[in-house]
């Protein structure tokens, strides 16, 4: 460190005083500013982290910040002490005592000598290459001591946020995690076996691997706050721990549906067995009907009724077998399926059995609507008519006969129809397809 003479006008002693009244109380500032980041928790940490990636490119240049701001103020300090001195010699400083003062208050009177330890990594002021020393004045170096801290803790900060929010959050669900592990593998969801199990075990590296890179690199998940200037200006990065955590969730809700089969399975498995049972009888009726209007109606096609279906009772077997041996995983999805199976099943017999019975709910309907001209008839006192009951009596034999031809049957009762019509004057009936030679009556 050096004194040079004077370039510009000597203080006076005012000056003097008011000048060591502000280098000092920005020494006490600056001091305090070191100790606080010496001792900042974040610092610390990082000088036992095995560090990697950004992080350990930036520590390392941080270290020789950290290291230079020492040296600086070191500097500042003699410096300080050095004026402090001179002003103390005598109550009214001589002029060579305010020369050397102006000079040492306000010129690049300070000189620092470099060091490959203090400045290898440090940043330069303004972008200039290191030199075994540098002369500064002293607003100069308190400038570059704001500007080194600043940087530094920013570093620092950042790192230590991250550190403070990621970790835990990774912990907590680290250990949601092996809850929702446990409770999976009580159900049957295991990796192999299940979707979710899967997700669980991928669940696991990514936490597992997010951590150890979250230890190792923090500034890797820090972003910077856009056009911040403040120190650790910005917030930690989660968007890889928010994505798992989702998918955790999503496998939770997973594990809760199995959860649900568990609990009212044996009363779904049971409806299951109703429903198909009710099937059956119904396709059995069907079969019984079906003989019946073969026996009973002629010249008609009449639908095979199938068998019920083999493979829905074995699935029903099979998840009930899965019931027995808490295999819930498996469960889960074979009960949705045979449930939409089963009713399709039901409404295929109900459907079956309608379309076997419809020639008997069609002689059903002529019976009734002939039987309905006959008391219309007799109302109207024409009951007695020779070719009503003529008409009459051949409709009722084909209809009442069997087998019954219901083509020959429907035309017998169109032609009581007309004859009815005809005599009560009312609008003639539709022949409703029947031709012109069935008017005459069967076997003419």
């Amino acid at each position: 460190m050096g004194v040079t003479g004077s370039t510009g006008p000597v203080m006076d002693r005012d000056e003097v005083d008011r000048a060591l009244a502000r280098l000092g109380a920005e020494h006490e500032a600056i001091e305090t500013s070191l100790l606080a980041l010496q001792d900042h928790a974040g610092r610390r940490l990082l000088e036992g982290a095995e560090l990697t990636g950004v992080t350990q490119e930036r520590w390392t240049s941080t270290e020789a910040s950290i290291t230079l701001l020492w040296t600086y103020f070191d500097a500042y300090t003699d410096a300080l002490r050095t004026a402090r001195d001179i002003r103390s010699r005598r109550r009214w400083s001589s002029r060579e005592d305010l020369m050397e003062l102006t000079e040492l208050l306000t010129g690049e009177s300070v000189t620092v000598a470099g060091s490959a330890t203090a400045t290898a990594n440090a940043p330069t002021l303004h972008g200039a290459a290191n030199k075994l020393s540098e002369r500064y004045s002293l607003t100069t170096l308190v400038d570059r001591m704001n500007e080194l801290y600043a940087t530094s803790l920013d570093m620092v900060v950042a790192a230590d946020a991250v550190w403070s929010a990621l970790p835990a959050r990774i912990d907590l669900l680290a250990a949601e995690l092996q809850r929702t592990r446990r409770l999976a593998h009580s159900v049957g969801v295991r990796p192999g076996e299940h979707p979710a199990g899967d997700d669980l075990e991928r669940i696991t590296r990514t936490l597992t691997k997010l951590r150890e890179q979250v230890i190792s690199d923090p500034l890797e998940f820090w972003l910077g706050a856009e056009g911040s200037s403040a120190p650790g200006g910005g917030r930690p990065d989660t968007t890889v721990y928010d994505r798992e955590a989702r998918a955790l969730e999503d496998v939770r809700r997973e594990i809760d549906a199995v959860l649900t089969v568990r609990q009212d399975a044996e009363k779904r498995i049971v409806r299951l067995r109703d429903i198909l049972s009710r099937a059956d009888r119904t396709l059995a009726e069907a079969r019984t009907a079906r003989g019946e209007v073969l026996a009973k109606i002629a010249a008609t096609e009449v639908p095979v009724v199938s068998g019920p279906p083999t493979v829905l009772q074995e699935q029903v077997a099979a998840a009930a077998e899965y019931r027995r041996h808490g295999q819930w995983h498996r469960l889960s999805p074979l009960l949705e399926s045979l449930e939409q199976k089963a009713e399709d099943e039901l409404l295929r017999a109900r459907e079956s059995l309608t379309a076997v019975t419809a020639p008997l709910a069609v002689r059903a309907e002529l019976r009734g609507r002939l039987d309905a001209y006959k008391a219309k008839v007799a109302r109207h006192g024409f009951a007695e008519d020779a070719l009503l009951v003529e008409r009459y009596e051949k409709a009722r034999r084909m209809l009442w006969s069997a087998p019954c031809d219901l083509r020959a049957a429907e035309g017998a009762v169109l032609r009581y129809q007309h004859a009815a019509a005809e005599l009560l004057g009312g609008p003639r009936v539709p022949d409703q397809g029947v031709r012109e030679d069935d008017r005459r009556g069967p076997g003419a």
